[in-house]
């Protein structure tokens, strides 16, 4: 892909240079065992890829379907959590916020503060996060066209954020249903960003199933490797090592046993689509 975007650095991380990188972990913290298991896991099949490695995980999931599905531990214990991962694992960690106030109490500890889809537009949450010097990767909202993200971009500079990625994770397409449109990324990264692919939302039926939002995590390889061959520069997938007891997201989130034989097509993908470009 012709375009050059900025690349900086999250920890050995380097978003938007010559490597592929992988942002993964489960949708939720469940505990403190299970992240930390996952993180390491997920860290060691990176590792064996040659792929650079973001571990994320949410201490809230403050949008999910029902009022009674679980949320996380709160931004105490999650922070806690990511902490130690951090240190301990050695990764660069990725979490989200929602609100204002979280925006500076995270940044004081992750490497990455991500802008949840259904709040990309909310300036005053966009400027906080920018304001705390972290690496910011917003998602594209599901009621936006990729070229609206440039007015994100915009409020982000003027912010005076530093580090910023933008990250596609599917358009609505009737209901319960989203599709992702492929000149998305390119159009993206023509702002001059890194621009990072959520495969596992994108294959969500958002709210479909009643009380929670199914998927279809059947189809992840094939539309991780869609979008690699359009020259994306991360891909984000939400991965656990056991989807059926999984607290959010289960049914769109690749399944570990999974990860290796993916992680070893998209590579050779990036570097041909590297080549090419």
């Amino acid at each position: 892909m012709p375009t050059n975007v900025t690349s900086f650095d999250i920890g050995p991380v380097r978003a938007g240079g010559p490597d592929l990188f992988l942002v993964a972990g489960p949708c939720v913290i469940e505990s403190e065992r299970h992240a930390r298991s996952m993180a390491e896991r997920i860290a060691r099949i990176a590792a064996d890829a040659g792929v650079p490695y973001v571990f994320k995980a949410s201490f809230d999931k403050a949008n999910r379907t029902s009022i009674s599905s679980f949320r996380g531990p709160g931004i105490e214990d999650g922070l806690r959590i990511l902490q130690s991962i951090q240190r301990d694992v050695g990764v660069p960690v990725l979490t989200d916020v929602h609100e204002v106030w979280q925006a500076e109490r995270a940044g004081d500890v992750v490497d990455v503060l991500q802008i949840p889809a259904f709040l990309c537009r909310q300036t005053d949450l966009l400027i906080a996060a920018a304001k705390t010097g972290r690496a910011v990767n917003v998602k594209k909202g599901q009621f936006l066209a990729p070229w609206d993200m440039k007015n994100v971009v915009d409020k982000m500079s003027e912010a005076g954020c530093e580090r910023l990625s933008l990250t596609e994770r599917g358009s609505s397409f009737g209901y319960n249903a989203l599709v992702v449109d492929m000149r998305g990324f390119p159009i993206m990264r023509r702002f001059g960003w890194p621009v990072v692919y959520d495969v596992t939302h994108s294959l969500q039926k958002p709210g479909g199933l009643g009380g929670a939002s199914g998927g279809d995590s059947e189809f992840i390889e094939y539309l991780a490797r869609a979008g690699v061959a359009c020259g994306v520069d991360g891909v984000f997938m939400e991965v656990h090592d056991n989807p059926a007891a999984a607290l959010s997201d289960g049914p769109n989130a690749l399944p570990l046993e999974r990860l290796a034989p993916l992680l070893d097509s998209l590579t050779r993908i990036h570097r041909i689509a590297r080549e090419v470009a």
